[in-house]
């Protein structure tokens, strides 16, 4: 073992469990059930006899998802953070009622009960099983359970993530007996109350058993554990499996260990034992053409063990993949090759059940939407998954991050010598016994962003170091997204790898700066030279609520949120423009994705990312952050793949220094590759082309062909074009190709003219509203105003981004809005090149604009461009319309369009397209209104 602990090596056991199909008991089915509301079951001895009631349920299941518990009120004791300074507003008043009771920030179970509930149930034992050790298993138990058989206590579990198992050995004997269980879903130990594992946020308080229940019996003598550790170097497989008895201490014995591949034995050997021993180790040859286990070849092979002894046999026999992971400076190998991250989180959504699914197939299923959009790699915060999601990882090659279930923070601590630091030990260390032999499990975590003495670092350099020494097979980190322990394998933080974080608002990069391509969080990695760095959470950016989705909801939990949200934008008479505010800001989210995750890409040796998310979280005040829903389907704006365009093991990368230009530029550029795939590029030749909207190229080249190993992000070349007889104003679109690997990337882009006449014609353009513009509406004549956005009076944050997380849980940090919604095909901006939503052309112009409120109008005023709103505070904004002023005609931006606009083609153009509008006959505004009216729109001087 201590050359093996020289890496950090991994040999999954994929199902550890007996053989035997004939010793074991289905318990799945009917269970009666009584809840002890009262807390009164254990002093009233309700497991010596029925439990009272009569009332009965299926398990495995859960309480509230079969009809038990209350129904949700003001009442309600929520597991969970509340932002009461939103929640006390009066527009919720009509969702406090009993009839009418909808909670806002998350998805609403139809029942919840938090406490103590019994479940009982009848079991024959078999006379066969006379003389053995008999053993209850329950698989995801929620969350402490205590058990007796008939009326004798058997024990207590306190796991929420692996199954907690009940030696009967001692007190069973053939014939009938009475199992009786009781389940308590109060917070055992203070892990936070917005931990995932224990969280109303998103898979709901459940109380109950929700995987495989069964009582199963084995040889006297039997395997208790069993994994199996590969020295590559030596070309050697371990397996060591730990042994127990009930008794037969002088007991001799056989360990017979073989592996298993292609259906034919690979490697074999025995071990004899002349009395009990509690562990053996046994080294078997490995094969040279066995295959190493990653995501692109997730091998598996089966290692079987049997012990014989006089009293039977125990066997354990399991699926089996061979990897090694270990951390070379900045950088994660496995099996050699560096790899890096791409990654979503899972935070317990599962809105049909509110519990997690142990299915394997569906979890092969989410896992395969996750490939289908580029990722490889899944972490699960702040809780740990059932063992199917780690089968489903092993079988389709994908890497996991675990973590044990808390997230203590906000009014919770760790390293304050409270019980919840015992519990961390004992939970990491179940998780690692459990789990700990799949492939798929590259990293351990305690959880999410800590509190207490050194920010939670001062316990976790302990508990990192403890487990380090322990378990040589993955990668350990303290918490994500803070503190950043020496001890830590690797950091997961927001630091210097992410532009937008908590508390950026209009700082971030995205929001304050000229959009370009060159960026990248190289100083940050460079920084960082004995630690891989993965980005925390990235993204966060928001789209408007799909209301479509609400009647998916048919399960325990329902949309009652999007309900609430639905009725906000009903009562400002703007719901017929809600699949329009989905749409256009889906468009902007997809940008900003794209934005993130390249920026990640290009910066050599970053350990990865983890985004948040691929789908919606549908708790902590609502945050629809997901290209994809709540059930991993599309919402109609991006499809799988071209998000893979952008996201994948091998993606064209294009540096550039603008996203914008004048035909009197040279457009210079660097064509970069990520490429993480699964094999070297040999003789790979790159192409690009800058075409229009239509397919038509204007400018096309190639690079040499070259090679590209795998494990790097590459040089591929520079290129240059003169842009001089380009048609212009146009929206254009590089696009990249490798020719051989068959994958691509593109970008937007716009040429605008050099020389555009913005000299008004019979238009008066102002900045302010002064006697000269009321005395030009009166004459008939056309006004632009123009606005300074300082001058415009909005309590709304303009952003380019969309919202960051929602504005209720982030206490309205900006931006407020989701980006502009308008029709390419109005007059006005027919000759500005724009899409129906937000692209990069409009970051200048949105930067230095305004949201106009214009509710603060008596009309109702049709906007030019119009900007989708907050869903907590839907109304009717804009950065651009038109009105009638008494004869004249008034046509409103708020962004200033009346300075010098030289250096700025994007605003030249925008004006131009506006004067063109103005000076025709189509500008004829429908609404009209009193020039008093209008100075609503702006500060008191």
């Amino acid at each position: 073992m201590s050359a093996i602990r020289r890496y950090l090596v991994l040999i999954v056991i994929a199902n550890c469990g007996l053989l035997n199909a004939v010793d074991r008991i289905d318990l799945s089915g009917n269970w009666s059930v009584a809840l002890d509301r009262k807390d009164v079951g254990v002093a009233e001895e309700w497991f010596a006899g029925a439990l009272p009631g009569g009332a009965s349920l299926m398990l495995p299941g859960s309480l509230q998802s079969q009809g038990y518990g209350d129904k949700p009120s003001m009442a309600t004791e929520w597991v969970g953070g509340i932002r009461y300074d939103e929640w006390e507003k009066s527009k919720y008043d009509p969702y406090k009622s009993d009839e009418n009771f909808k909670i806002p920030f998350w998805l609403q179970p139809d029942r919840t009960y938090m406490g103590a509930a019994w479940y009982q149930k009848t079991v024959v034992i078999p006379e066969s099983w006379a003389g053995k050790r008999v053993v209850l298993s329950l698989e995801r138990a929620h969350w402490g359970t205590q058990l007796w058989l008939n009326d004798a206590y058997v024990g207590e579990r306190e796991s929420l993530s692996v199954a907690h198992e009940y030696d009967l050995s001692r007190l069973v004997v053939p014939g009938q007996h009475t199992l009786t269980l009781r389940v308590d879903n109060r917070i055992l130990y203070e892990v936070g109350i917005n931990a995932h594992s224990v969280s109303d946020h998103t898979q709901t308080n459940w109380n109950g058993v929700i995987g495989g229940i069964e009582v199963w019996a084995e040889s006297p003598i039997w395997i208790e554990d069993l994994q199996a550790y590969p020295d590559l170097s030596e070309n050697e497989l371990e397996v060591v499996v730990d042994l127990k008895s009930i008794g037969f201490e002088d007991e001799k014995g056989e360990l017979y260990v073989e592996l298993v591949g292609s259906g034919s034995v690979l490697a074999s050997e025995v071990r004899e034992t002349k009395g009990h021993v509690d562990r053996l180790a046994v080294s078997l040859a490995l094969p040279e053409e066995v295959a190493l286990w990653d995501e692109f070849n997730p091998e598996l092979y089966t290692v079987r063990t049997v012990y014989r002894t006089s009293q039977g046999k125990s066997e354990r026999s399991a699926r089996i993949g061979l990897r090694e992971i270990r951390v070379e400076g900045n950088r994660i190998l496995v099996n050699g090759n560096q790899v890096s991250l791409r990654g979503t989180l899972e935070c317990a959504i599962f809105p049909k059940t509110g519990y997690p699914s142990t299915d394997v197939e569906e979890w092969k299923r989410i896992i395969r939407i996750c490939k289908e959009h580029g990722l490889n790699h899944m972490r699960f915060h702040s809780w740990c998954p059932p063992k199917a999601a780690f089968e489903a990882a092993d079988e389709l090659g994908f890497y996991l991050q675990v973590e044990c279930g808390a997230w203590a923070n906000q009014g919770a601590t760790i390293g304050d010598g409270n019980p919840v630091d015992r519990w961390l030990y004992d939970e990491a260390e179940r998780i690692l016994e459990a789990y700990g032999n799949h492939p798929s499990f590259i990293m351990l975590g305690y959880g999410n962003e800590p509190s207490g003495p050194g920010r939670g670092g001062d316990f976790l350099k302990s508990w990192i170091s403890h487990f380090r020494a322990m378990d040589t097979r993955r990668l350990f980190t303290g918490g994500a997204g803070w503190p950043k322990n020496l001890e830590s394998h690797y950091h997961v933080t927001g630091d210097d790898v992410r532009d937008h974080n908590w508390g950026s608002g209009l700082g971030s990069r995205i929001n304050s700066k000229k959009p370009d391509t060159l960026w990248d969080f190289s100083d940050g990695v460079e920084a960082e030279t004995d630690h891989p760095l993965v980005a925390h959470e990235t993204g966060q950016w928001c789209v408007y609520p799909n209301f479509d989705e609400i009647e998916k909801y048919d399960g325990l939990l329902k949309a009652k949120n999007f309900e609430v949200f639905q009725d906000l934008l009903r009562n400002k008479g703007l719901l017929n423009q809600a699949e329009a505010f989905l749409q256009a800001s889906g468009k902007l989210q997809v940008l900003c994705y794209k934005e993130d995750i390249e920026a990640s890409l290009r910066t050599p040796n970053l350990g990865g990312f983890q985004l948040l998310d691929l789908h919606d979280f549908p708790g902590q005040g609502t945050a629809p952050v997901g290209v994809l829903d709540p059930f991993w389907d599309p919402k109609g704006y991006v499809t799988a793949e071209e998000y893979s365009r952008f996201c994948g093991p091998t993606v064209p990368l294009a540096r550039l220094p603008s996203r914008t230009y004048t035909d009197s530029e040279t457009l210079r550029g660097r064509v970069d590759l990520y490429h993480f795939g699964e094999s070297d590029l040999l003789g790979e030749i790159v192409t690009w082309t800058l075409q229009d909207q239509s397919g038509r190229v204007f400018r096309e080249g190639s690079f040499e062909a070259s090679d590209y190993r795998r494990g790097g992000v590459h040089q591929v070349g520079g290129f240059e074009m003169e842009l001089n007889d380009l048609p212009a104003p146009m929206k254009y679109i590089l696009d990249v190709q490798l020719r051989d690997a068959r994958v691509g990337n593109d970008w937007d882009l716009w040429v605008y003219p050099s020389n555009v006449d913005t000299e008004p014609k019979d238009i008066l353009v102002s900045n302010s509203l002064n006697p000269e513009v009321q005395s030009f509406l009166k004459s008939g004549g056309s006004v632009l105003l123009s606005l300074d956005p300082r001058d415009v009076a909005t309590e709304v944050d303009l952003g380019f981004s969309p919202i960051y997380w929602n504005t209720a849980w982030t206490e309205r940090q900006a931006p407020h809005t989701l980006g502009i919604l308008c029709d390419p095909d109005h007059p006005a901006l027919a000759e500005f090149p724009t899409e129906f939503h937000s692209n990069w052309q409009w970051s200048d112009i949105i930067r230095s604009a305004a949201a106009m409120q214009l509710e603060r109008l008596p009309a109702d005023v049709d906007p030019i461009v119009q900007v989708v709103p907050d869903w907590f505070e839907p109304e009717m904004l804009a950065i651009a319309f038109e009105v009638k002023v008494g004869t004249g005609k008034l046509l409103v931006t708020s962004f200033d369009l009346s300075g010098d606009l030289d250096g700025r083609p994007v605003e030249q153009q925008f004006l131009k397209s506006l004067f063109g509008y103005m000076t025709s006959g189509e500008f004829e505004p429908k609404a009209s209104l009193s020039w008093d009216a209008l100075w609503n729109l702006v500060t008191t001087p």
